[in-house]
């Protein structure tokens, strides 16, 4: 991706634009839509051989830094002005107003639509994709609608611009309404899709991701967890409902409308430490200083990665212990030491894991990247890292689920061994049609007392081999069906109300791998990010329940979007300056539900 900054000349006015010559002239018209007001169909941008054409490659014209083009094109006046001189779109935009492409963007196993980089937005274009994968945080913005506004005409603005895709773009820049608007558009398309807007808000609201370059002439590169913490933290304010909140699973009952207005973010995404901290001079204590306890929230875990870690569990340990300096009054009100651990006493349903891989150098004032190989698994279980409590609550469910699971195995298995063993006896009697009135008494109806005096002629000592009898399929699926049936009721029997009542955390430990965010390259300031995706099942339209997954992920590579097995997440472990993880995304492994057919059958 090459970024070259431009000028434009309109109406006597510049601006300063980042064009990126991989992207077409529709895009270069969006960006100036979003500065001057005027529609990207009354534009008419003067390029060598005529006029701008949407479809345009504009890495063909061999743009030069500050090079300077001309503009012409009206703003939309009279009763259709928007405040600010913006209006709206009289036609919507061109990959959304074919019903047919949104319908078919939304099928079962479409591919997802990509997001165009606007220069150096890699960073952001990762994290969004991960975001996205969230289907809870989908439903929960698209019910988001923006607080009311003081001013009636930059209220009206914001709604006439959302109705076209293109909220965000009023005065309010709503960071939240923006990220709604974009999911929507993202899911009726599958083309790579320019979040213009949402960088925009992204930019007005968090200033640092409108940095330059050292050399001016283009958008720093970002920092896709800086990206993702400032994103997630404006999304905890804004996207509250009433509700139960977390303190009522433990008794705590909200007595004012304040009280009982929750965070999605803290349902979802936050969780709970207890802490710890104490003096490491032995001397604090023994003049009377006592440990201080506490509790924290937090809404990723750190992975630590020092010369000695090789997998996530070595990280996360690190983290959880954090060296402190402060000062004691015991040791006569001086600075020293102290160690503060952290035990986790709430998991939350989703749990990101950021691998801290860049450290700041100042010799080259630049955040340098920590290139040693971290493996993480498939599935997380994350007990190890809790409160004595929250284990004791959860190692017998997370103990009967794996249960289930090796039952299951056990059940397929042993389907399979007797499905070779049938296919191998018909395969004996096809080659040997005598063998069949031999071995199963087939020759006619004399053959049942045969069979009896042929075992009464054995001889002492010698056994006579039964006639296999194989279970019909029916039969198998039968026992397996009542097998798990029990199972899932030992299980939901073990669970603590208190957990059960918490859906937004996890209430069985263990966590499943859905999506990583990737870097590439030696330093936070370059290189590239992408975004592994894992693949629903698809929904079963009779019943609307997911099948079972089929192990594919997408790999979002900006507007690029391809499916990888599963091998492919294995090469992210890292190693060296190629992809390797820097957020990964865990969500709960489910306790099982029993459905009403079940019930029935049970």
């Amino acid at each position: 991706m090459t970024s070259i900054p431009i000028i434009v000349k309109h109406q006597g006015k510049k601006y300063n634009v980042e064009v990126d010559t991989t992207s077409t002239g529709e895009t270069l018209k969006y960006q100036l839509f979003s500065l001057t007001g005027v529609e990207p169909s009354n534009q008419k941008i003067l390029v060598k051989g005529g006029q701008l054409k949407d479809d345009a490659d504009l890495s063909k014209f061999g743009f030069k830094p500050n090079q300077t083009l001309m503009m012409m094109g009206q703003p939309t006046g009279g009763d259709g002005e928007l405040a600010g001189g913006l209006a709206p779109p009289k036609e919507r935009v061109k990959f959304i107003e074919d019903m047919t492409e949104a319908e078919a963007a939304q099928t079962e196993g479409a591919t997802p639509a990509g997001l165009q980089n606007l220069g150096n937005t890699c960073y952001m274009n990762a994290t969004l994709q991960t975001l996205r994968s969230i289907p809870e945080l989908s439903d929960e913005l698209a019910r988001y609608k923006e607080s009311s506004s003081s001013d009636s005409g930059a209220a009206s603005t914001s709604s006439l611009l959302a109705q076209h895709g293109l909220g965000g773009l009023g005065s309010s820049m709503d960071l939240t309404a923006s990220l709604r608007d974009l999911f929507k558009q993202m899911s009726e398309t599958q083309e790579g899709f320019p979040p213009i807007v949402f960088l925009q808000a992204l930019r007005a609201t968090f200033p640092q991701f409108a940095q330059r370059a050292r050399d001016g002439n283009a958008y720093a590169q970002q920092d896709a967890e800086e990206a993702w913490s400032q994103i997630v933290t404006q999304l905890r304010s804004k996207l509250k409902s009433k509700g139960d909140v977390a303190g009522d699973v433990q008794g705590d009952t909200a007595t004012t409308d304040a009280k009982n207005e929750q965070s999605w973010i803290d349902t979802f995404m936050s969780g709970k430490f207890k802490t710890e901290m104490e003096c490491d001079d032995p001397a604090a204590a023994e003049n009377g200083e006592e440990p201080v306890r506490g509790e924290d929230t937090f809404f990723k875990l750190n992975c630590h990665i020092t010369a000695e870690t090789s997998h996530l569990r070595d990280g996360l340990l690190n983290g959880l212990k954090e060296k402190i300096e402060k000062r004691s009054a015991a040791l006569g009100d001086r600075d020293a030491m102290y160690t503060k651990s952290s035990l986790i006493s709430r998991l939350p349903k989703y749990l990101p894991v950021h691998f801290v891989r860049f450290d700041w150098r100042r010799d080259t004032s630049k955040k340098a990247k920590i290139m040693r190989k971290v493996t993480f698994p498939m599935e997380l279980d994350a007990l190890e890292y809790c409160t004595e409590d929250l284990r004791k609550a959860l190692v017998p469910i997370r103990d009967k689920i794996r249960e289930i699971r090796k039952d299951e195995e056990d059940i397929e298995r042993a389907r399979k061994r007797q499905k070779r063993a049938r296919q191998g006896e018909e395969a004996d009697v096809a080659s040997d049609p005598a063998k069949e009135r031999k071995d199963t008494g087939a020759a006619g109806p004399s053959s049942s007392k045969a069979n009896d005096n042929k075992k009464k002629d054995k001889k002492d000592g010698d056994t006579e081999m039964p006639d296999v009898q194989y279970k019909t399929d029916a039969e198998i699926e039968a026992e397996r069906h009542a097998s798990i049936l029990a199972a899932k009721k030992e299980l939901l029997a073990l669970v603590d109300p208190k957990i059960a009542a918490d859906t937004g955390a996890n209430q069985t430990g263990l966590y499943e791998l859905r999506g990583v965010i990737t870097h590439q390259g030696a330093s936070a300031d370059s290189g590239h990010y992408t975004a592994f995706v894992k693949k629903q099942g698809a929904k079963d339209a009779t019943t609307g329940k997911r099948k079972e997954e089929d192990g594919k992920w997408w790999w979002f590579n900006d507007d690029k979007v391809s499916e990888v097995d599963q091998d492919r997440i294995e090469t992210l472990y890292g190693g060296g300056q190629s992809h390797s993880a820097l957020i990964c995304l865990y969500r709960a492994v489910p306790l099982p539900t029993i459905d009403e057919e079940e019930k029935k059958s049970a």
